[in-house]
């Protein structure tokens, strides 16, 4: 009887020795066939664009501030000189800003326009944009909610909306009303508007944006 007992405790004990022995192997295995998860890919966000950068000088001081235009001045710009006819002050979803229409001479009656913009980034200070406009003969066309070309180069659209205006002086407008624009920008930074005031035909112009220093005031209006 002892005799058995002893051999069935050596069974037992060599079963669970075995047992063992299977479980460490396994384990060894399933650690070496696993392989560290790797880590999560982090979306590549482009920098943002930086803010337009104005040239040295203090606006007001340094040279003329375009901001004080009025209508019955006469400046210079771009060695031209102009006599300001009027004025349209324009107004959408909380900006401002102002178009002047120009005298050089020239019959071509350029329009200037005025406006201090925000930064790209919420850090960045306002800059100040002045554009001078010069026609660009449409015939006939109307602005695309997408890509369109004009004289063979690709605009595209940037802003689009209905504004209101009151006009001052000689503008040709009426005196307030509602300014239906749209516009688009090239990649070579080109811009492009197009203008409707309800009731009348689409204009079309190219901007020319002017550095600072680039207007000055020959005489100011009384």
């Amino acid at each position: 009887m002892s005799m058995t007992i002893a051999v069935v405790l050596g069974l037992s004990i060599a079963t669970v020795i075995l047992l063992l022995a299977a479980f460490v192997a396994t384990t060894r295995q399933d650690r070496k066939g696993r392989r560290p998860a790797p880590p999560p890919e982090i979306p590549l966000v482009p920098a943002p664009l930086a803010a337009p950068v104005t040239a040295p000088g203090v606006l007001g001081s340094d040279y003329d501030d375009p901001r004080t235009i009025k209508v019955g001045d006469e400046i210079e710009c771009q060695g031209l000189r102009s006599r300001v006819l009027g004025a349209m002050h324009i107004s959408w979803q909380g900006k401002q800003w102002t178009q002047y229409l120009l005298d050089d001479g020239s019959r071509r009656y350029p329009w200037l326009s005025v406006e201090v913009r925000d930064g790209l980034l919420s850090t960045d200070p306002p800059h100040l944009e002045v554009l001078l406009w010069a026609d660009v003969p449409t015939q006939g066309m109307i602005p695309a909610k997408s890509m369109l070309i004009m004289e063979g180069v690709e605009f595209f659209p940037i802003e689009r909306g209905t504004a209101s205006f009151k006009s001052e002086g000689d503008s040709g407008q009426p005196d307030r009303g509602l300014l239906d624009f749209a516009e688009y920008r090239a990649a070579d930074g080109r811009l492009l508007s197009f203008e409707r005031v309800q009731g009348k035909a689409w204009t079309a112009s190219y901007a020319q944006p002017l550095p600072p220093g680039s207007i000055t005031f020959v005489s100011r209006a009384p």
